[in-house]
């Protein structure tokens, strides 16, 4: 099949039937085998190994040899619902995965992913059911089509994961939406990165991952960090905008989809860390946003940071409207130039690069 590709302003090339493929592949946190082997598959040409460990976590690496390592992580797993149990009538009963929006579900199509492969249902819905202000993962029903309990039993068994069915459209202006661009979008970009990184000739030690269970867990990035041993971590995920029914820019800043990565001040982010991806995007002549938080980010960072002895981290987002919604809008220019910044920041680390603030 030929590659379609997209190209952004800056005249760069971005695999879109790659990422569009991700976008479409299921993977409630838990159940991510199927992106993650699409990814594992995909980066074997690109990366000088590639590797997956027990959880399903995909690695590639380039410069393994390198004592300095630099580890990107963007998790693949989304949210959705898990089947819990199934009626006499033959309608599923489900609890969340993460945290989902549970009256963006009644009304819609589903899918619903068994080891005998994908079947196909229907959210009910009714008046009483829309005007529950309250209704929570428990009170859905899926409706399959089956004519009861036991019919239902003879393609789902409890623990089988559940999605919106839903697909990828590309808006205007070099927009996307679709379910789950958290993070199956980071996972890209930190793939595309390492191997521009190799092309580029970046020198330590680089580590890509594509993450599981960081919607529910965080172990994907635990696993990850304590083996891989980084002296340093970038985190790729998503992040609230404050524009188009945004949340309120007083909370963390104006931040815009289109306007390029995000880089987030927070208590926990490595200042010079931070302070190098600026270098990295000015010299790339590249628009990038600024975010501030307190606390926690919500991310694989924070668990990254807590391996082995301590690894210094920053977060780079790439802004979304809807977050966690069937449909999420992002960026493709945002996207590239994200690939573009950490594939700089990568090359600019040496074996001596030093992280003391002082």
């Amino acid at each position: 099949m030929k590659r379609q590709c997209f190209r952004p302003q800056k005249g760069v090339i971005m695999n879109k039937e790659f990422l569009y493929d991700l976008l479409s592949t299921g993977s409630v946190s838990g159940n991510e085998t199927a992106v993650e082997k699409k990814i594992y598959d995909y980066m074997q040409d690109k990366a000088d190994c590639v590797a997956v460990d027990e959880l399903g976590n995909v690695t590639a690496a380039v410069n393994t040899a390198s004592s300095f390592r630099v580890l990107l992580a963007g998790h693949a797993d989304e949210i959705g619902l898990m089947v819990t149990a199934v009626g006499g009538d033959g309608t599923l009963m489900v609890t969340n995965i993460g945290g989902i929006y549970t009256t963006t579900y009644p009304g819609h199509k589903v899918r619903i992913y068994t080891n005998k492969g994908v079947i196909y249902g229907a959210v009910a819905n009714a008046r009483s059911i829309a005007k529950n202000n309250e209704l929570k993962a428990s009170d859905l029903r899926i409706d399959i089509g089956a004519k009861d309990k036991e019919d239902a039993l003879k393609y789902v068994e409890l623990g089988d994961t559940v999605t919106f069915d839903t697909d990828v459209r590309e808006l205007l202006n070099d927009c996307i939406t679709g379910r789950a661009l958290d993070d199956r979008i980071g996972a890209y970009i930190v793939m595309e990165a390492l191997a521009k990184a190799k092309e580029k000739g970046a020198s330590v030690g680089c580590y890509a991952v594509a993450t599981t269970g960081e919607e529910t867990t965080g172990n994907g990035a635990y696993f990850t960090s304590s083996r891989v041993k980084p002296n340093v971590a970038i985190a790729v995920d998503v992040t609230y905008t404050s524009d188009n029914c945004g949340i309120s820019e007083a909370l963390t800043g104006d931040i815009a989809v289109g306007k390029g990565p995000v880089i987030c001040n927070n208590p926990s982010i490595h200042k010079k860390l931070n302070r190098i991806l600026r270098d990295c995007a000015e010299k790339l002549q590249m628009e990038i946003q600024t975010e501030a938080a307190n606390g926690h980010t919500g991310t694989d960072g924070d668990t990254m940071h807590r391996t082995g002895a301590g690894v210094p981290f920053a977060l780079v987002s790439i802004p979304l409207r809807y977050m966690h919604n069937p449909d999420e809008v992002g960026s493709l220019k945002d996207i590239q130039d994200c690939i573009d910044l950490l594939a700089e920041f990568m090359c600019a680390l040496t074996e001596d690069t030093d992280l003391r603030p002082f």
